[in-house]
């Protein structure tokens, strides 16, 4: 039995309308930008077009600019998972920002990974 091949495609990134993470629907592209402009309810990220995957797992990560979180403490990059369910998925990696917003600002590199290989990573600069 052949394996079947994966595909991907970086389908959109920039800014978003603001998403329901529990919602099977991804949120509309607003702009497509690697500069956004920082608001209350906006997302940024992008969108990736992934066939022939069902199954496997990608693993994320958002490295983002030092702030504090309530603890003090220097917030870590967000890492995680998430299992592919179908073999025709899109896949919504972003964030949106929260006060204060001047210590948000810069740089934010958002990677996806599919078994070690890259599969997406953008750089989106926020700006007040």
């Amino acid at each position: 039995m052949t394996k079947r091949k994966v595909t991907w495609e970086l389908y959109s990134y920039g800014e978003y309308s603001s998403w329901e993470r529990s919602s099977k629907r991804l949120p509309k592209l607003l702009k497509i930008t690697d500069k956004v402009k920082i608001q209350p309810g906006i997302e940024f990220g992008y969108v990736i077009k992934i066939k022939g995957a069902k199954g496997k797992k990608i693993e994320y990560c958002i490295d983002h600019p030092p702030f504090k979180n309530d603890k003090g403490l220097i917030e870590p990059s967000f890492k995680g998972e998430y299992f592919i369910n179908s073999n025709d998925y899109d896949f919504f990696l972003g964030d949106t920002v929260w006060e204060p917003y001047d210590d948000k600002q810069g740089k934010w590199t958002l990677t996806a990974k599919l078994e070690g290989k890259v599969l997406a990573e953008k750089i989106i600069t926020l700006f007040l």
